[in-house]
């Protein structure tokens, strides 16, 4: 099975809320909330691969030393297993816009169920709240 590395961040505003993105309509998993990121270039560092992503996809620009590690998610899906980490980061330069035309919410902690969500990230919630 194929290994899929992608990169996570939640991003935590002043008010602890969380930033989620909607996945766009002819992505894989589209119409689902998920946390910013993506794949893990080769040769990238997942701390690079996010700093990378937020400023491409949220116009937003972040530095390694602002994000911790926090978890990590690992599952399978039908035709990848996927591994990602997920780091919190409450320090950035800019406002978060959706540069590829997806929604964007901040969402209390508590809220983040509500959210239809793939099902790598929902493990990920209750230790998300834990740790706010």
């Amino acid at each position: 099975m194929r290994l899929v590395l992608v990169a996570a961040v939640a991003l935590i505003d002043r008010d602890g809320r969380v930033l989620l993105t909607r996945r766009p309509e002819g992505k894989q998993m589209a119409g689902l909330w998920e946390f910013p990121g993506g794949k893990i270039e080769p040769g990238e560092t997942p701390e690079a691969a996010l700093i990378r992503e937020l400023h491409e996809e949220l116009g937003i620009d972040t530095w390694a030393s602002c994000l911790a590690p926090l978890t990590f998610a690992s599952h399978s899906y039908e035709d990848f297993h996927l591994l990602m980490p997920l780091f919190a980061c409450r320090k950035w330069e800019g406002i978060a816009r959706g540069k590829e035309g997806q929604a964007l919410k901040w969402v209390p902690v508590n809220r983040l169920r509500d959210y239809p969500m793939p099902p790598a990230d929902l493990p990920l919630i209750p230790i998300l709240r834990d740790w706010l």
